[in-house]
């Protein structure tokens, strides 16, 4: 996930100076902010220059000097969210040692992060992905890259806790590709209302991660 927030990572204001420029960039931040928020409730094509300006109280003259295109705009709003799901799943669980105990972290970050949840409409990759999955582009391919970092960071840690002897030999691929629907799936039960969802996904999760016998 870090190679990618790299590759799309939003300006941080606090490095600027320059007060033309810092207005800029918080104002990008707002607007981006409440993109991503239409986007987990009604998909990148709700998205648009007048949705966010009437939303914002901004121009839309101004918000679109900020993005120029909207297929721009959209994937800032996918990189803004891609970095927010970072700094609240995956980089809090690299204080947790790496195999089973970093596995876990990001299970239950990820829960409050979509039980809380982080945006609006719940995760934004799972409420965005399948509108997607057949429309060839940047969208699509920045969608699809978000998700198979997230995957390969859950290979990473079962390919880790194998290695230590934490949990049996499994195929690693395959399991993370399945905790990812099971967490993809929990999110819409979220939605739904199904709070016992969760409880289901920590008990599907668990069965991966036992001690060799």
């Amino acid at each position: 996930m870090g190679s990618a927030a790299d590759r799309f990572a939003v300006p941080d204001p606090g490095g600027i100076t320059d007060k033309r420029l810092l207005r800029g960039a918080k104002t990008r931040q707002v607007v981006l902010r409440h993109a991503v928020d239409v986007a987990s409730s009604e998909g990148l094509e709700g998205v648009s220059f007048g949705r966010l300006a009437t939303d914002t109280g901004l121009s839309k003259a101004g918000v679109q000097t900020l993005f120029r295109t909207k297929e721009t705009l959209q994937l800032a709003a996918i990189a803004y969210a891609r970095e927010m799901f970072i700094e609240a799943v995956t980089r809090p669980a690299r204080s947790a040692p790496p195999g089973v105990a970093r596995l876990r972290a990001l299970l239950e970050n990820w829960i409050v992060y979509a039980e809380t949840p982080l945006f609006a409409g719940g995760c934004f990759r799972a409420a965005n992905l399948a509108r997607y999955d057949s429309q060839p582009g940047e969208i699509r391919d920045a969608l699809f890259r978000d998700q198979q970092d997230w995957i390969g960071v859950i290979a990473v840690e079962l390919r880790y806790a194998i290695q230590a002897g934490e949990i049996a030999d499994l195929d690693v691929d395959l399991t993370a590709f399945v905790i990812d629907a099971v967490l993809c799936a929990t999110n819409t039960a979220l939605r739904l209302g199904d709070t016992a969802a969760v409880d289901r996904a920590r008990r599907i999760i668990e069965g991966f991660l036992v001690a060799p016998q």
